[in-house]
């Protein structure tokens, strides 16, 4: 049986785990810090210890082992195996041979994805969009990323750049993003803004449960006690992930009108909040989609969680593997 190994490269830590790509179930799962803050050297130093010892303590011979796919939190240069824009790792990622300084290291093949098309992968596979034909993805977390299915395959477009779901422009004048564009969905609804807005709210001393739950200290707000207050009936808080939720639903009425997919998916950290965010996402598709039948699209939480990126690294590297063969 063929053994793939998934990584996942976050800004905190580093995930990786062998893969049954018959099941998607993970074994030997590590984890351990990114230590990003002392730059790419050190992160992909960490990056190959940790696949060793995966390999290490998986007790077979690393010649069985096919390859290891690692999702990659930015935009990534498939064919060069480089990493060109990590925003949320410091550091110039853009000139260094990022797969193959991994390759040498794990002595493996190796192949790169953006992380949410390769948590794309692995939902349409194991989880919430699995039998579907076409769907669509997003990760609500720090940022929101997006990947799509289109007629059975992971589409990629130029340069693997298709699915950047969170980057459709929601405000054509709107706030400037990190991508250099300006009123990207991301920077209305993905956990900072969320954050934002409830700090905002208490430099302006509206009445909030969210005061009382940062005992009064600004620096202590963050998307999780936003949500905590939302869920204990905060009407400021619900009126923060409603917000959120509109503007998620006018990109998905967009992705919607695009692709027409049976299925959107949603995860990432904000996504937890379940229905308080993806009900006014269900409720404004409806009021603003007309020419494809809105009724017929599922729009439902992930299924795999934090594993369906490595799942879909893994199962990357698996279809890279078949891309490389000759015929």
């Amino acid at each position: 049986m063929s053994e793939y190994i998934g990584v996942d490269l976050g800004g905190t830590h580093l995930r990786a785990a062998r893969v049954d790509l018959q099941t998607g179930r993970l074994t030997g799962l590590l984890k351990i810090d990114t230590q990003a803050n002392r730059g790419p050297e050190v992160v992909l130093e960490r990056l190959v210890g940790l696949v060793q010892r995966v390999i290490a303590e998986s007790g077979i011979p690393s010649s069985e082992i096919n390859g290891v796919g690692i999702g990659i939190p930015g935009l990534v240069d498939l064919e060069r195996g480089r990493a060109l824009l990590l925003p949320n790792i410091p550091g110039n990622w853009k000139e260094i041979p990022f797969a193959a300084i991994v390759s040498q290291g794990v002595g493996l093949p190796v192949s790169l994805l953006n992380d949410v098309r390769s948590m794309t992968l692995g939902e349409w596979t194991f989880g919430a969009g699995k039998g579907v034909d076409t769907m669509a993805c997003y990760a609500v977390g720090t940022g929101i990323g997006g990947g799509v299915i289109v007629n059975g395959k992971l589409h990629l477009g130029l340069s693997g750049s298709a699915g950047e779901l969170g980057h459709q422009v929601v405000e054509a004048d709107g706030l400037p993003c990190n991508c250099g564009g300006r009123g990207c969905l991301e920077m209305y609804a993905a956990g900072p803004a969320i954050a934002a807005q409830a700090a905002s709210a208490l430099l302006q001393r509206r009445p909030t449960l969210v005061s009382e739950l940062a005992g009064g200290d600004l620096n202590r707000i963050n998307v999780e006690l936003v949500l905590q207050a939302a869920r204990q009936g905060d009407p400021l808080a619900v009126s923060i992930f409603e917000r959120a939720g509109r503007y998620i639903g006018l990109a998905v009425a967009n992705t919607l009108h695009t692709l027409a997919p049976r299925k959107v998916v949603f995860g990432g950290g904000v996504s937890a909040a379940g229905d308080l965010l993806l009900e006014p996402v269900r409720r404004t598709v409806k009021e603003r989609v007309f020419l494809v039948p809105a009724s017929q699209v599922e729009i439902l939480p992930a299924e795999l969680g934090d594993n369906g990126g490595l799942i879909g690294a893994a199962l990357w590297a698996k279809l890279s593997d078949r891309l490389d063969t000759p015929p």
